[in-house]
């Protein structure tokens, strides 16, 4: 089974980060296991210095996971699996769904988030993967299915239907 994966996408400050927390429980609810991944530009760190994983990492391990009574971080190089299905495919290979925050040249399907106070012009066409469109700006994409940006369980709805997606089994 491949795992569903879903760029939510927009112009920062449009409001992904937030739609994204409020999709979350919905789709929780329903029964579904989702994992997230996001894009950013900026250089973060990943791993604390001088921790025995950083150690580990810097030692030339390709990847270093710590595990605790209550998660895991996994630290690795991407260099090979730089695109956002690879990463889902390999990391996440037994969610049903992955909701990826930006993302915007990824190759999947997309539902972007436009606010008119934000800006306008959406990111993305039909012909980049998009799919549906939360927005306060009623003549974009009219093609498309519009959710208002606090139907959340309309836009979970639309998530479960169009890719068909059930409760997992355990």
């Amino acid at each position: 089974m491949t795992t569903v994966v879903i760029a939510i996408v927009g112009h920062s400050g449009s409001g992904k980060t937030i739609l994204i927390e409020k999709l979350l429980p919905v789709l929780n609810k329903a029964g579904l296991r989702i994992a997230t991944i996001k894009h950013t530009h900026h250089h973060v760190a990943l791993d604390s210095s001088g921790k025995d994983s950083w150690r580990h990492k810097q030692a030339g391990a390709a990847a270093s996971m710590l595990l605790t009574p209550v998660g895991m971080q996994l630290v690795t190089d991407a260099i090979e699996y730089s695109q956002l299905e690879q990463l889902a495919q390999r990391y996440f290979f037994d969610m049903d769904l992955v909701l990826a925050e930006g993302f915007s040249q990824a190759k999947c399907a997309k539902i972007e988030v436009l606010r008119k106070a934000c800006c306008t012009a959406p990111r993305c066409a039909v012909d980049d993967g998009l799919i549906a469109m939360v927005t306060d700006v009623q003549t974009i994409a009219m093609h498309l299915p519009h959710f208002s940006l606090d139907d959340v369980a309309g836009i979970a709805r639309f998530v479960t239907d169009t890719f068909a997606l059930e409760r997992s089994e355990a």
